[in-house]
């Protein structure tokens, strides 16, 4: 049996949108929207709860979101000014726990379990680290602490903006808890699998259980409806049942990576894209902030039906520069997924990994390498615009 543990999930909210508005305060209250112009070829990154209210959420075309919010006030991505604000969070983070599992920019799990009795409660602690974030950074969060980490991200969700949420821990509370909820709450469950499972009776996490509960028939009815690996994981969630580990990284970074989990589940293979390239240009800026190169490009895609895929790509040489990020992340991309073939996906994600500390570990050679040039003119170019961004020029 796993140990006991308490995690906590925060989720920065509408992180890029309060971003802008710690610079521009004379926007609160108004909608806005993160992203590509609002007459451009490009999607929706984030947007205000101002501007949630007309329909607009993230991943959306902007030319959509200016029809639903014509009075919208749209700005685009500042990465460099977002990646300094994060950084300031996290380092709230690491005041409540040494085990921090960043998932993105904007979120985060911790393990608390040995830290609650410095606050005497967790509610105490995930109240102070709410605060702390408030007053280091100007923008709010929300924060969700439970045993494990699927009712700790659900958690955070309850109360949204800035809230806390304190989940079930006994195993009988957590089923009654998520008994009435909808399927779409659960990890890997989008629309398109909460409707498919609604035409035949099943629309809440209760409806599974139920299922589940009536013994192998019901099991395999679910199984009928989605195949083996996603019955299983979704009549486990449906009882609240999760992995309760941190993935936090000791020492020395091994990997640099960002995902992006989809409201909903995602088709449009430009839409999931064009998102993807924003992830990449968050890897790099991120990794650049010390000198260190790569040896190699990871694509991740979880699809809607819970399966994941992951695949890795080495650089044809040690890298650091946004060019040849962009490359191998478009060359994995577009192998894993061609053109022209129907895909719809949960979450996307890209990294890099397999660090050394110069860009040749073979030595000094007697000749000059014409690579070597072409190389630190690239590697350049990308420092010059990191300091646009920090500047919040780009």
């Amino acid at each position: 049996m796993a140990d006991k543990r308490t995690i906590l999930h925060v989720d920065m909210d509408a992180f890029f949108a309060s971003a802008e508005l710690t610079r521009h305060p004379e926007w609160r209250g108004k909608p806005v929207i993160v992203g590509s112009g609002p007459h451009e070829r490009g999607v929706v990154s984030t947007c205000s709860y101002e501007a949630r209210r007309f329909g607009v959420h993230s991943a959306m075309p902007s030319r959509t979101a200016y029809q639903l919010c014509p009075s919208a006030i749209f700005t685009y991505p500042d990465m460099a000014f977002y990646q300094e604000l994060s950084d300031k969070a996290f380092e709230v983070f690491s005041h409540y726990s040494p085990y921090i599992e960043g998932v993105s920019v904007d979120e985060a799990f911790l393990d608390i379990t040995g830290t609650i009795h410095l606050f005497g409660t967790a509610e105490r602690l995930g109240e102070a680290l709410r605060s702390e974030v408030y007053q280091s950074c100007g923008v709010t969060c929300s924060v969700g602490i439970a045993p494990n980490r699927l009712l700790a991200k659900i958690g955070s969700e309850q109360k949204k903006p800035n809230g806390l949420t304190l989940m079930p821990f006994e195993s009988a509370a957590i089923a009654a808890f998520l008994a009435p909820q909808p399927l779409g709450v659960l990890w890997g469950v989008g629309k398109k699998t909460a409707e498919a499972l609604r035409r035949y009776g099943i629309a809440t996490c209760g409806d599974v259980q139920r299922l589940v509960g009536a013994g192998a028939q019901g099991l395999e009815r679910l199984t009928s409806l989605l195949g083996e690996a996603a019955a299983q994981g979704l009549a486990e969630a449906a009882f609240g049942k999760s992995d309760n580990r941190v993935y936090w990284k000791e020492g020395e970074e091994k990997s640099v990576s960002r995902e992006h989990t989809f409201d909903e589940d995602e088709a449009d293979r430009e839409v999931v894209r064009s998102r993807y390239l924003e992830l990449v240009e968050q890897v790099g800026y991120r990794f650049r902030k010390e000198t260190r190169w790569a040896r190699t490009a990871k694509l991740k895609i979880r699809n809607a039906d819970f399966s994941t895929s992951t695949r890795q790509l080495p650089f044809p040489a040690p890298a650091r520069d946004d060019q040849a990020f962009r490359a191998a992340a478009l060359a994995l991309f577009d192998r894993e997924w061609p053109e022209h073939v129907r895909r719809t996906i949960r979450l996307i994600g890209f990294g890099v990994t397999n660090f050394q500390n110069a860009p040749d570990a073979k030595g000094p050679m007697l000749f000059a390498n014409p690579e070597d040039a072409a190389r630190e003119k690239r590697e350049r170019l990308s420092q010059a615009l990191d300091a646009l961004r920090a500047r919040g020029l780009m």
